[in-house]
């Protein structure tokens, strides 16, 4: 360390304390706002006298060891990520098959039990930063034939694989997120433009349709024959727009008004009448408490998160750089963008975690170390 600190860097060296001293300090308070927020929103859902609940502490515990995990990100040499790419992809779908082998929870294959101790590994949740590490390896070797259609149904391959293994378990939202993390990524790693607009094309369909059944402009149930012959009766069941959750979403929202109701004081969602308040609908319960004015700081502070991963795209000294941040930069949008999208009735709720926000280890644990990586790629912009 000492040599380090006297001499810089040596090449090759994994982790130095060097690059913690380069990282975008500004980000720091901005995570911390985030966890302030979830921590306050979940122990306002999950009971408790104190001003933590037990769950809030759960929480707390998740963000200690989310930000060792963000050092340790942070001053890994992110380059060094390339020889690993396979060996990590190969992992992920190994942990993604063996979910099929592990006891059901609430009758869907998401979690690995580790032995020994008592909360599950959600491998879908890891699987989404893994398929941008290896998208980004494999583009970055293929750019001299991006063009190729031999990279685009390579690139293809690398998501398709666990985009089927997650909507097998099943988990539709988790595996949708990755077609936008995709498409942008296959757009900076120049594979084939007609790929890319068939790409852009299904996506704009999708959206035409969806909106046109959850803003009343095409009957829900008339569409039903058809969408039935592609999804299973309870996928399709998501994209009615009168569900109770969809409903009780809305409610809790409007229930905030301009200022909200206060801290613990939320009736609706306190009353235990919204769903899943402090994981899947944390977004309405913060509406309810805190109005829409800490809706409003809550989406200044990820439009801040998103801002600074788009920065680290611009200057990344490499191409391998600049693909990995603008996939973690679209993963962090895309679950903030989906998970608010739901809660206001413009998308079906399929359980996209809101980041940072929501309860939950595996999700938290993913965030922090694909923020660690962006401080990585930032604090190395001027090394070569």
């Amino acid at each position: 360390m000492i040599f380090v600190l006297r001499h810089g860097i040596p090449e090759g060296m994994l982790w130095s304390v060097r690059y913690l001293q380069r990282m975008d300090l500004r980000v720091i308070p901005v995570i911390l706002l985030l966890m302030g927020l979830s921590l306050a929103v979940i122990s306002a859902q999950t009971g408790g006298e104190g001003f933590l609940s037990v769950k809030a502490i759960t929480q707390l515990k998740w963000f200690g060891l989310g930000s060792l995990v963000y050092l340790a990100f942070a001053g890994f040499d992110y380059g060094k990520l390339r020889e690993w790419a396979w060996i990590v992809y190969g992992v992920i779908l190994l942990a993604l098959v063996a979910v099929f082998f592990s006891q059901a929870r609430a009758g869907v294959h998401r979690w690995l039990v580790i032995p020994g101790v008592s909360f599950g590994l959600q491998p879908s949740e890891l699987a989404k930063l893994v398929v941008v590490l290896a998208l980004s390896w494999f583009l970055e070797r293929r750019r001299t034939v991006s063009l190729s259609w031999g990279t685009a149904v390579g690139a293809c391959f690398i998501v398709g694989i666990p985009f089927l293994l997650i909507l097998k378990q099943p988990d539709l939202g988790t595996a949708m997120v990755l077609w936008p993390i995709s498409l942008v990524m296959f757009y900076f790693g120049g594979v084939r433009p007609t790929l890319v607009r068939a790409m852009v094309g299904v996506s704009l369909l999708g959206l035409v349709i969806m909106l046109s059944i959850f803003l009343g402009l095409v009957d829900h149930e008339a569409m039903r024959p058809y969408a039935t012959k592609v999804l299973k009766d309870y996928q399709y069941e998501r994209l009615n727009p009168d569900t109770y959750h969809q409903r009780a979403a809305q409610i809790a929202i409007g229930c905030g008004g301009l200022t909200g109701q206060g801290w613990k004081k939320g009736e609706f969602a306190g009353r235990g009448w919204l769903p899943a308040a402090e994981t899947d609908s944390v977004f309405p319960s913060l509406g309810e408490e805190f109005g829409f004015i800490g809706m409003l700081l809550l989406m200044v502070l990820f439009y801040t998160l998103i801002y600074f991963g788009f920065q680290v795209t611009a200057v990344a000294k490499d191409h391998f750089g600049r693909l990995l941040s603008a996939g973690i930069t679209v993963y962090l949008a895309m679950h903030v963008l989906t998970n608010m999208l739901m809660m206001c009735g413009l998308m079906p709720i399929t359980g996209v975690p809101l980041i940072l926000i929501t309860y939950g280890g595996s999700s938290t644990l993913v965030t922090m170390a694909a923020l660690g990586t962006l401080q990585s790629i930032f604090a190395r912009r001027f090394l070569f």
